[in-house]
């Protein structure tokens, strides 16, 4: 490249008269170079150094959370903060905008509800570290139609009883009820679907909604984004929430961390479609919302046992006692999801046991089966004479 010094010196050799060939083996260039700078009658502009950007080093992080699908730039920036990243949100909204015609989107129609007039529920599925083990982990997502406030909780199972512990979970977290609730066709909900709108619902889902006093309803088969407000928050909850934590002590602390970043983070944020904070529209649906009932819904599995004659029943592998007296007789088994063992006589609770391991052992409590070492119980006596008859 001709700098000034080495223009300056062609042009003052060039004007004595000196052969461009010369002048080039002079300054050890080509004489073509010489030529141009003639013709250009200037030196070169100094090259420009192309500063890198600060995100470069990110990047790839960048485009690895877009592939797994986290497009929202909010949780992008905290990902690559939490790495070392010292710029800000503008150049990365450079970056990534080019790069949202690659992501896959669908035209609907929005149907919007009044308020407390329905909540959507779904479930959701994600991988995490629990407790120092890769665990599966359902989620169950219950979102208000108006006000788009949303409850979610974490189970090891998506199976009717969770489902029906979640729902109630949601009701107590919003202070009320729904007119309706709205489900996909899963068994716990809906043991038949139906185009015409005529589903036949679980019988234990109607119990829950009698008690509730909301209306079931169910989604046409085949058509699961009537209910896409429920369905874009399961993708909000994996690319939020399960992007910012990870590792988990435990379920309760897994729930905690969820109560917690629903109260910070979810309930403030600004609706994209509504354009309000969460929080404050929901105060103008609270008003809408039914009361809860007096009594929580037992939501615990429901079985029915046969005690043994020994005064114990099978439950899970594994035997638990229950009063002498029941030798024989039918009962009511309920298995709480807390691992809590009720065995209920009619109405009446008859024995109470935490469920354990079939390797640790039958459960007993000693005052089931008192009666049987005092000997109160009746035993049935025969005179001597009738054994001597056999022999």
């Amino acid at each position: 490249m001709i700098g000034k010094e080495e223009f300056a010196v062609i042009k003052a050799l060039e004007q004595r008269g000196i052969y461009l060939k010369d002048i080039a083996e002079q300054l050890g260039v080509h004489p073509k170079t010489v030529s141009r700078a003639l013709k250009r009658n200037r030196a070169c502009k100094p090259e420009r150094k192309k500063r890198g950007s600060k995100l470069d080093a990110y990047k790839a992080h960048i485009d690895r959370l877009l592939s797994e699908g986290v497009w929202n730039d909010v949780v992008i920036l905290r990902e690559i903060q939490a790495e070392g990243y010292q710029g800000g949100m503008t150049i990365l909204r450079v970056y990534i905008q080019p790069k949202r015609a690659l992501r896959a989107g669908r035209v609907t129609v929005r149907f919007e509800t009044k308020p407390g007039e329905q909540m959507q529920t779904d479930w959701g599925e994600v991988e995490v570290e629990l407790a120092g083990q890769v665990t599966k982990v359902y989620f169950q997502v219950n979102q208000l139609g108006y006000s788009r406030r949303f409850h979610f909780w974490c189970a090891d199972r998506a199976d009717a009883e969770h489902t029906y512990e979640g729902l109630v979970r949601s009701f107590e977290y919003f202070g009320g009820v729904t007119g309706e609730v709205l489900v996909d066709n899963q068994k716990s909900a809906v043991l038949k679907a139906s185009n015409e709108g005529q589903p036949t619902f679980n019988e234990r889902f109607l119990d829950l909604a009698g008690h509730y006093g909301f209306t079931a309803r169910a989604c046409r088969p085949y058509r699961a984004r009537t209910k896409g407000k429920d369905e874009r928050m399961v993708g909000y909850i994996k690319q939020h929430f399960f992007v910012r934590y990870r590792k988990f002590e435990s379920w309760v602390h897994l729930n905690q961390l969820a109560e917690g970043w629903l109260r910070e983070e979810a309930d403030r944020r600004v609706h994209g479609t509504v354009k309000e904070v969460v929080a404050e529209r929901f105060e103008r649906e609270r008003p809408s919302l039914k009361p809860l009932p007096a009594r929580r819904y037992d939501t615990s599995y429901l079985e029915v046992r046969q005690v043994g004659w020994d005064g114990y029943v099978d439950v899970n592998g594994n035997r638990y006692s229950v009063p002498a007296k029941l030798d024989g007789q039918t009962v009511t088994v309920r298995i709480g999801l807390d691992e809590t063992l009720r065995v209920f006589q009619g109405e009446t609770l008859v024995a109470t046991h935490t469920l354990k391991d079939k390797s640790a052992g039958w459960s007993t409590i000693p005052e089931h089966h008192a009666d049987l070492w005092k000997g109160l119980l009746k035993v049935e006596q025969r005179p001597l004479a009738a054994y001597a008859e056999v022999a």
